[in-house]
């Protein structure tokens, strides 16, 4: 790996850049669109961000750009992100400061989920239960997501024990500690939506788990040692040898 020590934040930058790189192997993105942004200071209110229009598999750790939330200049700048990235992301970072790493994509099963009348995720299996309680269903999608759309999903997620946001009409959103617990968290929700939609797709009826014993699978994963990191560090042993490009 070529380490640039005159970039702040490069393990961060890394770790970002695997999970672009990552994303896009699983399909979870969207041609030049969608966004990860990562918190690099207290407050929340600086953030690395995917520079506009690149592919998630060309995003390396120094591309990432350094975006400023309380600037009202920000799409000014000749390296300006895309106005929705900015407008989604930049509210949440702004409104939700434990919001430390965010990440948004259309990934198919997410936004199938998102698509029905009926969005919720029921717990039939242990991924659904993973998020029992724990997600918000937006369902008044007003367009892009620019400064006005990007506000109001952001005061969706003032709780700090939402962690995912269904978009209804459009995707998913999901929030996390650091870029580990994010992905990771982005990764089974895709999961889970796919068990419960290919489930609804046998027409046979669901067994589904009590209030009770999802919750308490919700609690034993939450509890569970070390996983994220785990997944991330795996992630990015196997980048290092088959596409080390993305930690230049």
């Amino acid at each position: 790996m070529n380490m640039r020590p005159n970039l702040d934040h490069w393990e961060e930058r890394c770790d970002l850049a695997a999970a672009f790189r990552w994303a896009a192997r699983l399909g979870m993105h969207e041609a030049v669109a969608n966004h990860f942004s990562l918190s690099v200071n207290a407050d929340g209110t600086r953030f690395l961000m995917n520079p506009n229009q690149v592919h998630f598999s060309l995003i390396r750790a120094s591309d990432l750009l350094v975006i400023d939330a309380n600037d009202p200049a920000t799409l000014d700048q000749p390296d300006a992100p895309d106005p929705t990235a900015w407008g989604l992301h930049g509210a949440v970072h702004r409104a939700c400061p434990h919001a430390r790493c965010v990440m948004h994509t259309h990934s198919i099963f997410c936004t199938v989920l998102a698509s029905l009348a009926d969005s919720r995720l029921p717990p039939i299996d242990q991924n659904t239960a993973t998020f029992f309680n724990r997600y918000v269903i937006d369902d008044q999608f007003g367009g892009l997501a620019f400064e006005e759309e990007g506000l109001r999903c952001a005061a969706l997620l003032s709780d700090p024990a939402i962690k995912v946001m269904i978009m209804g009409n459009h995707g998913v959103l999901v929030i996390g500690s650091n870029v580990a617990d994010t992905f990771n968290r982005l990764y089974y929700f895709e999961r889970a939506a796919e068990t419960y939609i290919r489930a609804l797709q046998t027409g046979q009826p669901l067994r589904l788990l009590s209030d009770e014993i999802a919750e308490k699978t919700a609690r034993e994963l939450e509890d569970y040692p070390g996983q994220a990191q785990a997944h991330l560090t795996q992630i990015r042993r196997i980048l290092d040898r088959e596409d080390p490009d993305y930690a230049n």
